[in-house]
């Protein structure tokens, strides 16, 4: 019964008293300010001035030399020469 009655007047002097201000008192916290909208770009974009092919694909005359520089380099690394004719690499002709 004691315990219920220091329960009680416990509760009605939180009530009645403010809270004690001490140091691990939680304060009224402010927001911070919100920082200004990020710039946003009002004009249109005009979509028949930029290419519509991605950088990375490859034309089939692209495809076939990069696929013969991999097998020349390839071969190379197993001690087999697969390139051009040794006159073009030192200025001869065809």
């Amino acid at each position: 019964m004691f315990d219920l009655t220091l329960r009680a007047l416990a509760w009605v002097l939180r009530l009645i008293l403010p809270a004690p201000a001490g140091r691990h008192r939680a304060t009224t916290v402010t927001a911070p300010p919100t920082p200004p909208p990020p710039y946003r770009h009002t004009e249109r974009l005009d979509g028949a001035a930029h290419p519509l092919v991605r950088p990375y694909v490859l034309t089939p005359t692209e495809r076939r030399r990069q696929r013969e520089r991999r097998r020349a380099l390839y071969l190379a690394t197993i001690g087999i020469d697969v390139g051009p004719r040794l006159e073009l690499i030192h200025g001869g002709t065809r």
